[in-house]
């Protein structure tokens, strides 16, 4: 990690103490389902400007990676700065039924802390105009947290709504690559919006795809509107960014852009690879370096710690999150990560990430990667991949890291250098040395932070019965699948 544009001496420099008055505003835009597909980033096919931008003036991020690498765990996790698995929200969607998840004593919302310090509190699109409130209640922007939280914790969906001088915290939530939809349909759709509002479109046929993905019509169609997606996030941010400056408050805004996880796609959302975990960091904002690349690991849960930090807000001692700006700040030499279940699909997966190597472990090997699940088997890219395969048509990567009937128990790779998880080391006899130090840091990782683990057969009922008042079909079939592989050790 020799790449980095700033002196260490510069970029842990304290920040000075602030008046009340000085403190600065804190925006996080939050944007879903979107891999670091930025030009700053590298992405060649497109141009996002105003990322560009924000990276230009702040300090970017090139190995930052997600908790958890779907949506209510992954906000569970930043909006409390702790592991999803310390705080038993790592399961997606739970405590919807009549059984409920609580915090930890002593584990307070970001928001409550910025709101205890006197700070305004919002969540929205970050753009005028927008209804605050409905049926009297604030209109806020997404907030699946899977524990119980109070929803005064906000104040309002827009900072419009603050006093003379108050500073806000504003959370900006941006659809992303959802935009495009689980349908061909809708991504054609939006691929024909791409053409009307920018005069072209992305071109499917020059697309690169990972390399366990065929060159499938749909499935490079699908990837072409993401990245048109891509565009219409950058403008939305350019747009928030215009606001931000008509009201002559963006330098003393703190912005944190990141995403919420990787690209929704079959080895992506809801898994622990590079496709799943890696998003785009950056920051930008009052004493944040500008101009400035960092290599070092971080965890998407660390914007909470700076956002504190920033504002002369004391961060908790016992919040997992830490000031990555901080004069004492000590970079991570490992990141970790956690999958588990999501919607009627049982799972659990965890990892770790050290400079080198990123190490999974598998609890349910038996299982294939791909189990079955309502919410993408559904996307027409999955259609697409189980069509592919069931008429014999994958090449034998593709078959192999998507469709193996079981997997390893352990995988290790070298990540830097097989950037898509292709080649599993976790076998081969030169590497067992790495691999056991690697699993101990791991097991180490779950005691010292209180890993929930598994779900409870009683909590899996009560967040099920939600699930079948939802009427579709396929939902009842994986119920009774994930019951009787249990019942069968598998």
């Amino acid at each position: 990690m020799n790449w980095i544009r700033v002196s260490l001496l510069f970029l842990f420099a304290p920040l000075p103490a602030l008046a009340a008055d000085e403190r600065p505003n804190v925006l996080w835009i939050v944007v879903d389902d979107m891999s670091a597909n930025f030009s700053c980033y590298g992405e060649t096919l497109i141009k996002t400007p105003h990322v560009d931008r924000l990276a230009a003036e702040g300090t970017q991020f090139t190995n930052a990676f997600i908790t958890a690498p779907v949506c209510s765990p992954c906000r569970s996790a930043f909006i409390t700065g702790m592991y999803q698995t310390s705080i038993g929200a790592h399961q997606h969607r739970s405590g919807r039924g009549e059984l409920k998840i609580h915090l930890p004593d002593g584990v307070v919302p970001v928001p409550e802390l910025f709101q205890q310090a006197g700070y305004y509190t919002c969540i929205g699109n970050g753009l005028p105009g927008q209804p605050s409130r409905r049926r009297g209640k604030p209109r806020l922007g997404k907030t699946d947290y899977n524990f119980q939280w109070d929803e005064s914790m906000y104040d309002s969906s827009d900072w419009a709504g603050r006093a003379s001088g108050q500073p806000f915290f504003m959370q900006v939530q941006l659809p992303g690559g959802k935009l495009r939809g689980g349908r061909d349909e809708k991504a054609q759709s939006l691929t024909q919006r791409a053409k009307e509002e920018f005069g072209s479109a992305v071109d499917p046929q020059a697309v690169t795809l990972p390399p366990y993905y065929p060159r499938d019509p749909v499935l490079l169609r699908d990837w072409a509107a993401y990245l048109d997606s891509v565009r219409f996030t950058d403008r939305h941010i350019g747009e928030v960014i215009a606001r931000l400056e008509s009201e002559g408050i963006l330098d003393q805004t703190l912005i944190i852009f990141l995403t919420d996880h990787g690209i929704s796609h079959a080895r992506g959302k809801q898994f622990l690879y590079n496709e799943g975990t890696h998003i785009p960091f950056v920051v930008r904002g009052p004493g944040i370096p500008e101009d400035a690349v960092r290599e070092d690991l971080i965890e998407h849960i660390d914007m909470a710690a700076i956002s504190l930090a920033a504002a002369g807000i004391a961060v908790p001692e016992t919040m997992q999150a830490k000031d990555v700006f901080a004069k004492d700040y000590q970079p991570r030499d490992a990141v970790f990560a956690a999958r588990d279940r999501c919607d009627e699909t049982v799972e659990r997966i965890r990892s770790v990430r050290t400079e080198r190597f990123l190490y999974i472990r598998n609890f349910y090997p038996q299982r294939p990667l791909l189990q079955p699940n309502a919410y993408k088997d559904a996307k027409s890219i999955l259609i697409a991949l189980r069509s592919l395969h069931e008429a014999g048509e994958l090449d034998t990567v593709s078959e192999q890291l998507l469709f193996s009937p079981t997997r390893p128990a352990e995988e290790l790779y070298q990540w830097t250098t097989d950037p898509w998880q292709l080649n599993n080391l976790a076998e081969k006899p030169e590497y067992q040395a790495t691999l056991k130090q690697i699993r101990d840091r791991l097991d180490r990782w779950m005691v010292e932070t209180n890993d929930h683990g598994a779900e409870s057969e009683a909590m899996y009922d009560s967040d099920m019965a939600v699930y079948l008042q939802k009427g579709n079909p396929a939902v009842p079939k994986n119920i009774k699948l994930m019951k009787r592989w249990a019942a069968e050790g598998k």
